[in-house]
Formats: C-alpha cells, sequence, structure tokens
C-alpha cells in the first residue's frame, strides 16, 4: 500500500505518466486538432476526459488509481484501434492513444509482485 511515507515505484510513475498524457492527449485531440462537427464540445470532453478524472479521488494510493486507470484504459484502446482503422486523418492521434494505454497497462503489469510463500 502506498501511502505519504512510502517512496512510489518507478513503473508506478511511468503508469502516472502515462495516464497524465492520455488526459493531455484526449484534450487535444478533441478540443483543439479535431474538434467535434454534430456535438457539443462539452459534451464530447465530458465523455473522454471525465471518465480519465474519476481515479483521482484515489490517488493516495497510486496502485489503487492505476488499476482504476488500467481499467478505464480498455475503453480508450478502443478508441484508438477504431480511429487508427478507420480514419486516416486521425491515425496518427489513435496510434498514440494505444500506445499510452499500452504503457499504462504493462506499467500496472509490471508493478504487480508475487507474494512468496
Amino acid at each position: 500500500m502506498n501511502t505519504a511515507s512510502t517512496p512510489l515505484r518507478p513503473v508506478y510513475r511511468v503508469g502516472l505518466a502515462a495516464w497524465a498524457a492520455l488526459v493531455v492527449l484526449q484534450l487535444i485531440w478533441h478540443a483543439w486538432l479535431v474538434p467535434p462537427e454534430r456535438m457539443p464540445l462539452t459534451l464530447v470532453l465530458a465523455i473522454t476526459v471525465l471518465p480519465l478524472l474519476l481515479p483521482l479521488t484515489a490517488l493516495r494510493n497510486a496502485r489503487r488509481a492505476l488499476l482504476w486507470v488500467g481499467v478505464l484504459s480498455l475503453f480508450y484502446f478502443s478508441h484508438g484501434i477504431a480511429e487508427a482503422w478507420s480514419s486516416p486523418a486521425e491515425r496518427w492521434l489513435g496510434l498514440v492513444e494505444i500506445t499510452l494505454t499500452v504503457l499504462l497497462i504493462g506499467a500496472l503489469g509490471a508493478g504487480v509482485t508475487r507474494k512468496r510463500g
């Protein structure tokens, strides 16, 4: 359990960085690079960014917060695959999204330790 006195493992720092980058990517992607044409921007940002901010409530325990984000990132992985496959103009954004989600889930998996016994 991570508390204020326990140092954060480097692998979790990578996961937290990937999480932050995923939030920034969603903001840049949907608010600046490819703004929505048929939906209000606030609705698109609520759908894409808000779920990534919910695990902040568990940030006191970085491992738990990353677990929540890891589960949520499966949606973003699927979205990245769909965009990379179907939208040539946004393919690079989809590939960045895929990379960040794989990095995040990989960091979470790499941080798992087995109990000896």
